[in-house]
C-alpha cells in the first residue's frame, strides 16, 4: 500500500461556480497571446505524513539485464594490454640504451686520439730527452694501448649501435600506439589481433637486440640487406571465389579500381628498381669504406707502437721516431673519419631506409596478391597511406601508372618513387 492516498485530484480552471457567479460579478481577464498553461494540483489529508525517502519512486526493477562479455573477449584485452606496456617499457630501455651507446662513441673517439696524439708527441721528444728509455718504452705501451682500444671500438662500432637503438625506441612507440588506438575503440578483440601484435614484438626484438655481447648484429656483413624489422606475412586461405577487374577501371565496394591496382603496381616497380637498389649500392659503398677504416686505424697505431722500439738505437732510432710519430697522427685520423664521421651510423640509416622501402612492397604486394577485394585495405585509405609514406600527394601517385607496362625497361625509370629518403 502507498504511503499516502490521493484525495482530489482536479484541474484549477479560471471560471468558479454557478452559484458565485450569481452573487459576485466575475472580472474580464485580460487575454494571453499563448494559451493559459494547465495547472495539477494533488491534495493530500491533512492526517498523513509524508517522507522523502517514500515518495521516490524504485525503479531498480525495469533494468536492462546485463549481458556478460564472453571469456575469451576478456582474455584478449588483457593480452592487449600486457602487450602495450611490453611495448612502452622496451621502448624507455632502448631510449635509455641508445643515450648511454651514444656517449661511449664520444668518449671513446676523443680519448683514442687524446692518448694517440699524446704518445706521437712523446716519440718525437724520446730522441732529445735524456730518459729517452723511459719515454720509448711509455710511448709504446701507449700506442700498444691505443691500437688494442681502437680494435675493440671498430668491433662494436659505438655510433651504429646508437642508430639501432633510436630506430628501436621509435618502432617500440609505433606498436604502442597502434596497440593503445586498437583498445581505445572497444571493439571486439580477437585472438588473431594478439597474434599479430606477438609477431610484431618478437620481429622488432629480433631485429633490435638489447644486449651487446652476445646477440649483437653483425657490424660487417658479407652481404648487405635492407633491415627487417616486421614479421614474415603467413599466407592466407584463398577463397573459393574471387572478384577481378576488367580492363575498364570500375569502382567496387572496398575502393579499389583497375586504374588505383595498376597505380600500385607501377610504385611497386619504381621502388624495386630505383629506391631499394639505390640505398642498397650506396649501403655497400660505405660499408667496404668503414671496414678499410677500421683495419687501418689500429694497424698504423700497432706499426707506431713497434717503431718506438727502435729509438735511439744508433742507425734506426732516427727513422724509429719519425715513423712512430706518424704512424700515431695518421691512426688519429682514420679513427676521426671513422667514428667522428659515425661511418656505422651511416651504414645503419642506408639499411633502415632500405628496409623502410622493402615494407611498402610487402604492404603492396599483400593487397595486390589478395584476388578477392573486399578482403584487402580499402582502396582510397590504403593510397593514402602509400602517398604519406612517400612523402607525395594523391595526385603524384597517378604517374607512375604507365609504369605498370611491361614495355617500360627498368632502365627507363629515371624518377624515384620516395621524395622523404
Amino acid at each position: 500500500m502507498a504511503a499516502f492516498r490521493a484525495q482530489r485530484l482536479f484541474l484549477a480552471q479560471p471560471s468558479s461556480s454557478p452559484s458565485t457567479s450569481t452573487a459576485r460579478p466575475r472580472r474580464p481577464r485580460p487575454r494571453r497571446s499563448g494559451a493559459a498553461p494547465c495547472r495539477a494540483a494533488l491534495g493530500v489529508p491533512s492526517g498523513l505524513r509524508t517522507a522523502r525517502d517514500n515518495t521516490s519512486l524504485n525503479l531498480e526493477w525495469i533494468d536492462a539485464p546485463r549481458v556478460p562479455a564472453s571469456p575469451s573477449a576478456d582474455v584478449s584485452l588483457e593480452r592487449l594490454r600486457a602487450i602495450a606496456e611490453a611495448a612502452a617499457d622496451r621502448a624507455e630501455m632502448h631510449d635509455i640504451i641508445g643515450k648511454q651507446r651514444d656517449n661511449w662513441n664520444h668518449l671513446l673517439l676523443h680519448s683514442t686520439n687524446s692518448l694517440t696524439l699524446a704518445t706521437s708527441v712523446m716519440a718525437a721528444l724520446a730522441p732529445a730527452a735524456p730518459a729517452v728509455v723511459a719515454l720509448k718504452v711509455s710511448a709504446g705501451v701507449l700506442l700498444a694501448s691505443a691500437a688494442v682500444t681502437m680494435a675493440a671500438v671498430n668491433k662494436i662500432q659505438p655510433s651504429q649501435l646508437a642508430e639501432e637503438q633510436r630506430n628501436a625506441t621509435r618502432l617500440w612507440r609505433e606498436l604502442e600506439r597502434d596497440v593503445r588506438g586498437k583498445l581505445a575503440l572497444h571493439a571486439p578483440t580477437t585472438r588473431a589481433d594478439v597474434q599479430e601484435a606477438m609477431d610484431r614484438v618478437l620481429a622488432l626484438d629480433a631485429a633490435y637486440p638489447l644486449p651487446l655481447l652476445p646477440g649483437m648484429l653483425e657490424k660487417f656483413p658479407k652481404a648487405v640487406e635492407p633491415a627487417r624489422w616486421w614479421p614474415r606475412r603467413r599466407p592466407a586461405a584463398q577463397p573459393k571465389r574471387s572478384r577481378s577487374f576488367g580492363r575498364r577501371a570500375v569502382a567496387s565496394g572496398n575502393g579499389w579500381t583497375q586504374d588505383l591496382e595498376d597505380d600500385m603496381r607501377g610504385i611497386l616497380r619504381v621502388i624495386k628498381a630505383k629506391d631499394e637498389q639505390e640505398f642498397l649500392t650506396v649501403g655497400k659503398l660505405v660499408l667496404n669504406l668503414n671496414r678499410g677504416l677500421a683495419v687501418a686505424g689500429p694497424a698504423l697505431a700497432g706499426t707506431a707502437a713497434v717503431a718506438t722500439a727502435f729509438i735511439g738505437s744508433g742507425e734506426a732510432g732516427a727513422w724509429a721516431s719519425g715513423a712512430a710519430v706518424f704512424g700515431g697522427a695518421l691512426a688519429a685520423a682514420v679513427n676521426t673519419v671513422e667514428h667522428g664521421g659515425q661511418m656505422g651510423m651511416l651504414f645503419e640509416l642506408l639499411r633502415n631506409c632500405a628496409g623502410f622501402y622493402r615494407k611498402i612492397q610487402e604492404d603492396i604486394e599483400a593487397n595486390l596478391g589478395e584476388p578477392d577485394v573486399e578482403r584487402r585495405e580499402r582502396g582510397e585509405v590504403f593510397a593514402t597511406k602509400v602517398a604519406l609514406k612517400l612523402g607525395r600527394s594523391l595526385s603524384d601517385l597517378k604517374q607512375f601508372r604507365k609504369m605498370a607496362s611491361p614495355s617500360v625497361r627498368d632502365e627507363d625509370i629515371k624518377e624515384f618513387a620516395g621524395k622523404l629518403f
